[in-house]
């Protein structure tokens, strides 16, 4: 969908989140909008991060054994959506009479559109910014009460205009994150580190993708090997700290 001439993006993944509603299941939902099982639950991450707080929830329990639903902010995303759709002619000169939330969805939406290699993207606000001879160490703030933090050149900061209460985007890869099963006690050189419960555990030929659920709210997906998996005992439900450098996190700025 475009405005203007700009690229809105989101329709597949807000109709992912449509077939969601509908189906009550990712496999199910995946099927239906012609994708696969491991694209639909990264995308689901990916805009569980970036909206900071949960879009879609797993259900337990009942006579199927449990599904998928949309939590409340995901289903006034996806009605926001199609209001935008409906309306997108009159949408720019109306934005001040729409319904509540709908000019938080555009800036969401546009944000979901976003693509890059890194597996992991969340979205916080620059806290505290260190200036360095070379480097500046920045702070981002999740809106789940995480931080993470960042070493980028001064060009690069100031060229984004990093500053505090700056919107920013903290991109990390998968295989940049080092996974501990048992952390008490230890002391590590890496300034990030993120515990969380792991849920989704997928092993290929070589490595092993493991996905956390962060405390309230968001995930982080790492790339290990099938023996590390092993030796680590990595299972669902297990506990779990990802660590990984400030200097392996890439900063950016919504447009």
């Amino acid at each position: 969908m475009t405005v203007g001439g700009e690229n809105l993006g989101g329709a597949g993944r807000v109709e992912l989140l449509g077939a969601i509603a509908e189906c009550g299941s990712i496999t199910q939902a995946a099927k239906l909008v012609k994708m696969s099982y491991k694209a639909a639950w990264d995308a689901i991450d990916a805009m569980n991060n970036l909206a900071g707080e949960p879009l879609v929830e797993r259900l337990t329990g009942g006579k199927g054994g449990g599904g998928t639903r949309l939590t409340q902010r995901g289903r006034q995303l996806v009605d926001n959506f199609r209001i935008i759709e409906r309306e997108h002619a009159r949408y720019l000169r109306q934005l001040g009479s729409q319904a509540e939330g709908i000019a938080d969805d555009l800036l969401l939406i546009r944000r979901m559109a976003m693509k890059t290699t890194a597996r992991n993207q969340f979205l916080g606000k620059v806290t505290e910014l260190k200036q360095g001879a070379v480097n500046d160490e920045v702070t981002l703030a999740l809106p789940g009460g995480q931080h993470i933090v960042a070493i980028v050149t001064q060009g690069s900061s100031a060229s984004l205009g990093l500053v505090p209460g700056a919107e920013a985007f903290a991109l990390i890869k998968a295989s940049s994150i080092i996974l501990v099963a048992d952390s008490e006690g230890a002391r590590f050189s890496a300034r990030n580190q993120l515990a969380g419960l792991v849920t989704r555990v997928q092993t290929g030929a070589v490595n092993t993708e493991v996905v956390l659920d962060l405390p309230r709210g968001g995930t982080i997906a790492a790339i290990i090997t099938n023996q590390s998996s092993t030796d680590l005992g990595i299972a669902i439900g297990s506990s779990v700290t990802a660590i990984f450098k400030a200097s392996s996190v890439i900063l950016g700025v919504p447009a």
